[in-house]
């Protein structure tokens, strides 16, 4: 799946434009790598978003087309 789709089913970013901008701003990074809005990202993978002062740290642990609100925060772990 692509990053920018995952933060927005995930809901660790609100819509997926803003998810696209983040990702072309090089806030976004997978295992380490900044990545373009392009990049997949698989269970398992290490995600950041910089969010202004503050990084928020994830590690992917499903990756599912549709999530509720209530499913959405099984997709990952917070580090």
């Amino acid at each position: 799946m692509r990053i920018d789709k995952f933060l927005k089913v995930s809901r660790l970013i609100k819509r997926r434009t803003v998810a696209n901008e983040a990702c072309d701003a090089g806030r976004v990074s997978i295992n380490g790598r900044t990545v373009k809005a392009g990049a997949e990202v698989k269970p398992g993978d290490t995600v950041s978003v910089a969010f202004g002062e503050r990084t928020l740290t994830v590690e992917v642990l499903s990756v599912d087309e549709h999530a509720s609100k209530s499913d959405a925060p099984a997709m990952y772990r917070q580090i």
